[in-house]
């Protein structure tokens, strides 16, 4: 998987979070961080209880990813992260790697087998989920990313569900730092069919 390393040069500098306002109160910076333990829910890479700090790339693409209604209110953090933190990149696995890095046929042979595990992977985490569904629709991903990290991974990188850009899902939120806040009113919402 070391292959799958993404590039810090090639990755956005700044990542950004969004929270849906719940209410009249407005969120603070401490407040925009992973949930705490007994609040976290299952997310695509995280089983409940566990929190991991999910990022977009852009505002809009943070701001896509809560699913928001028009007129409602948004905050979005900006986070900064280590160049030195280890992510797999699982946009475009079959891209990435490439055999003609490898020294044996043992190791073409493996590559193989992981590419298409590790495209699946990327889909899971990029294919749309319904809410009613996404306790069980999300156990694979989930499955997976806790394997990645007990490999010794920070992070996943994934193309965004809904809408343009990129995801960082953190294993250890610690590994991010909120810099400011910015709130926003969501003024509409597109949507696609077939």
């Amino acid at each position: 998987m070391s292959r799958l390393i993404a590039d810090a040069d090639e990755l956005p500098k700044t990542w950004f979070r969004a929270r849906l306002h719940q209410g009249d109160a407005n969120f603070k910076l401490e407040d925009m961080g992973a949930p705490p333990k007994r609040k976290a829910s299952h997310g695509r890479a995280n089983p409940s209880g566990i929190p991991y700090l999910y990022l977009g790339s852009t505002h809009k693409t943070a701001i896509s990813e809560v699913r928001p209604h028009p007129g409602e209110s948004v905050t979005v953090a900006e986070f900064m992260i280590s160049n030195s933190l280890k992510l797999v990149d699982l946009r475009n696995p079959r891209k990435l790697v490439s055999p003609f890095l490898l020294e044996d046929e043992a190791e073409v042979a493996l590559l193989r087998q992981d590419v298409g595990f590790l495209e699946r992977l990327g889909k899971e985490l990029t294919t749309p989920v319904l809410p009613t569904s996404a306790a069980i629709d999300y156990i694979p991903s989930q499955y997976l990313c806790e394997f990645i990290k007990k490999c010794g991974y920070h992070g996943v990188i994934y193309g965004s569900s809904v809408g343009e850009g990129i995801n960082l899902a953190l294993f250890q939120p610690k590994n991010a730092t909120a810099n400011n806040i910015k709130d926003f009113i969501v003024s509409n919402v597109s949507v696609e069919f077939q």
